[in-house]
C-alpha cells in the first residue's frame, strides 16, 4: 500500500495526486478508482465511503442516495485529509470501482 500525497490548488479548488497515470484528480479519479483504500486524515486512514456503500448496494441493503451520500463525505475527507492510501502497488493506475 502506499501513500499519494495531495497537491491543492487553491485558485482552482482542485485536489490532485501522482498516480501512475499522471497527475489526476482526487475528485473525479481517485474517488471511483477500485485502488483507493481511503483518505489519509492525521494519522489514521478513514476507509473511503465509496466502498462500503457499493458493497452494502450489492448485498441488497443499500440505495443509490447512499451511494451519492457516500460520493458527498468523500469529498467532506478528502477537503480535511492530506493523501490517499491507494493499494496499486503493481502500479497499474486508474481502475474504475463500477
Amino acid at each position: 500500500m502506499k501513500t499519494l500525497e495531495f497537491v491543492r490548488d487553491t485558485k482552482k479548488d482542485r485536489v490532485t495526486v501522482a498516480c501512475a497515470d499522471g497527475m489526476v484528480s482526487v475528485y473525479s479519479k481517485c474517488a471511483y478508482c477500485r485502488h483507493c483504500t481511503g483518505v489519509v486524515t492525521g494519522k489514521r486512514v478513514a476507509p473511503a465511503p465509496q466502498k462500503e456503500a457499493l458493497d452494502a448496494i450489492r448485498k441488497g441493503r443499500g440505495s443509490d442516495d447512499g451511494l451519492m451520500n457516500a460520493a458527498m463525505m468523500f469529498n467532506t475527507l478528502v477537503r480535511d485529509g492530506s493523501a490517499i492510501a491507494c493499494d496499486d502497488d503493481a502500479n497499474a493506475g486508474y481502475a474504475a470501482l463500477y
